[in-house]
C-alpha cells in the first residue's frame, strides 16, 4: 500500500516541532521571557523576548562577528520640545542600589518633572548600608546633567525654602513610569502637597521596547534621560579609562580581545541565584569562554572587586584574569577601592563593562540589560550570554549565544539610536 503524502507532512512537522521545542528547552536560561517582580537591588531575573523571530543582526551566516557598526547617533531631539512652563513644584528623588538603577531613576524622575512642569533638585546618591551617602558630583559631571535637560526641564541644586513633611508627598513608582500613570497617580498628590518625592521600585527589570509606539516627544524626553544625562565627573572617568586602556593593550599584545564578565560572588549566593540558571559561576563560565574560542592570552576582567580563591578556576585557562584590586592604579584605590562605600566599585565595573571587546553577563537583572544599552550606544554589540549547554564540551557557534537584546534588536535602546 503506498504511503500517504499527508502522513510524510505531519510526520515532518512532528519532528520539526520536537527540534524546537528542544531549543526552547535548552534556552531556558536568564535570556528567556520569564518575569519576576523585584524590588531591591540585587535581584535576578530572565527577561529577554524569546518569541521574536526576527533576523539575527549581530552574525553573518557563518556564525561569526559582524563588523562592529561605529557609534550610533541619538535619534531623540529638543527641537520637538516646548519649553517648560514657569515651575508648579519641586520633584525631589535620590540615586540608590548602583549606576544601573541610576539610569532608571533619573528616567522616572525627568518625565515626572516634565509631565508636572515642575523643578527637579539634582538627586544626592545613597548606597545600602545607613549613612553611605555621596553627593550627585562626587560620581556624575552636574553641568552635564544640568545642560543636558535645558529646555526640557528646569533643574537646581537645591529647592528655594524649606521642603518638610507638610509640603512633599514621597511617592513610591514603578520604573518605566506611563504618562497615564503620572496622570492617575502622581499628577493629584502633587497638585494637593505642591511637591513630590520619588522613589522608583522594580517589578520587572525588563529593558525591551515598548510593544506600542510612545508620543514622540515621551519617547525623546525617556531617551535624553536614559543615555543623554548620566556622564562620570573627571577623576572617576580617569580611573575607568586607565583600567580600560591597560586590559585592552594587555590583550592587544596577543591580538585577542578583553573580555568583561559580570560575575560578582555575593550575588551567587543569593536567594536568587540557587537553584536556577539565572547565574553562573567561576567554573561555568570558564569552560563557557574556553568553548567559545576565546584566546587563552585574553585579558579577562571580572566585577568581583577582591580576589577569592574560586575564582582560580578562570585563571587556570586565561592567566590574564584580573578583579579590580589587580587592575586598578596603585594611586587610586585608597580612594576608590579601600572606602568605605561601594558606590565607587559599581560604577567602574559599570563602565568598564560598557567599555570592553566582549561582555559576558553571569548574572541577570538590571546591570546585565543597561550595560547591553550603553554598549548598544556606543556600537559595541559583543554580548554573549550562556545557557545549560554553555560549559559542554566542544566548541559552539558565537551566534547561538548572543544577546537577544542585541540580535533581535529588542532593547530599548534601538528605539533612541540609529
Amino acid at each position: 500500500m503506498g504511503i500517504d503524502p499527508r502522513q510524510i507532512v505531519a510526520g515532518v512537522l512532528t519532528v520539526t516541532m520536537f527540534v524546537m521545542l528542544g531549543d526552547m528547552v535548552k534556552r531556558q536560561h536568564f535570556d528567556s521571557p520569564i518575569s519576576h517582580h523585584v524590588n531591591h537591588a540585587g535581584s535576578t531575573q530572565s527577561f529577554d523576548d524569546n518569541n521574536d523571530l526576527e533576523k539575527n543582526f549581530a552574525v553573518n551566516s557563518d556564525g561569526q562577528w559582524e563588523e562592529e557598526a561605529a557609534t550610533l547617533r541619538p535619534c531623540w531631539s529638543k527641537s520637538i520640545l516646548e519649553e517648560p512652563e514657569e515651575s508648579k513644584g519641586f520633584v525631589t528623588f535620590s540615586l540608590t542600589n548602583g549606576p544601573e538603577y541610576h539610569v532608571s531613576q533619573v528616567t522616572n524622575a525627568v518625565l515626572v518633572a516634565r509631565y508636572l512642569k515642575a523643578t527637579l533638585v539634582i538627586p544626592d546618591i545613597r548606597g545600602s548600608e545607613p549613612g553611605d551617602f555621596r553627593n550627585f558630583g562626587d560620581i556624575y559631571d552636574i553641568e552635564k546633567f544640568v545642560s543636558s535637560l535645558k529646555g526640557v526641564v528646569k533643574v537646581v541644586r537645591t529647592p528655594h525654602g524649606e521642603l518638610s513633611s507638610e509640603n512633599i508627598a514621597v511617592l513610591r513608582i514603578p520604573n518605566r513610569v506611563t504618562e497615564d500613570y503620572i496622570a492617575s497617580n502622581i499628577e493629584p498628590v502633587f497638585k494637593t502637597k505642591g511637591n513630590v518625592r520619588l522613589a522608583t521600585y522594580f517589578p520587572s527589570v525588563n529593558m525591551k521596547k515598548p510593544r506600542m509606539p510612545e508620543s514622540e516627544e515621551r519617547n525623546s524626553v525617556g531617551c535624553l534621560a536614559m543615555f543623554g544625562t548620566l556622564k562620570l565627573q573627571s577623576e572617576v572617568q580617569e580611573v575607568v579609562d586607565s583600567m580600560v586602556d591597560r586590559l585592552k593593550t594587555l590583550s592587544r599584545k596577543s591580538g585577542s580581545e578583553f573580555v568583561a564578565v559580570d560575575l560578582r560572588l555575593d550575588m551567587l549566593e543569593q536567594k536568587g541565584c540557587q537553584g536556577s540558571k539565572k547565574c553562573y559561576g567561576p567554573q561555568e563560565i570558564a569552560g563557557f569562554l574556553k568553548k567559545l574560542g576565546i584566546d587563552k592570552n585574553s585579558a579577562v576582567y571580572l566585577t568581583q572587586s577582591r580576589w577569592d580563591n574560586s575564582l582560580d578556576s578562570i585563571k587556570d585557562f586565561f592567566p590574564k584574569t584580573y578583579s579590580k584590586e589587580g587592575i586598578m592604579p596603585m594611586d587610586k584605590k585608597e580612594r576608590f577601592l579601600e572606602s568605605d562605600s561601594s558606590e565607587y566599585e559599581k560604577v567602574i565595573d559599570f563602565y568598564v563593562c560598557s567599555e570592553s571587546d566582549v561582555f559576558v553577563p553571569a548574572i541577570s537583572g538590571l546591570f546585565y540589560a543597561n550595560v547591553a544599552g550603553k554598549r548598544i550606544g556606543l556600537g559595541k554589540t559583543k554580548i554573549v550570554v550562556p545557557d545549560d549547554s554553555a560549559s559542554g564540551s566542544g566548541s559552539a557557534n558565537i551566534g547561538n549565544y548572543l544577546s537577544r537584546y542585541v540580535s533581535k534588536k529588542t532593547h530599548i535602546a534601538y528605539s533612541c539610536y540609529c
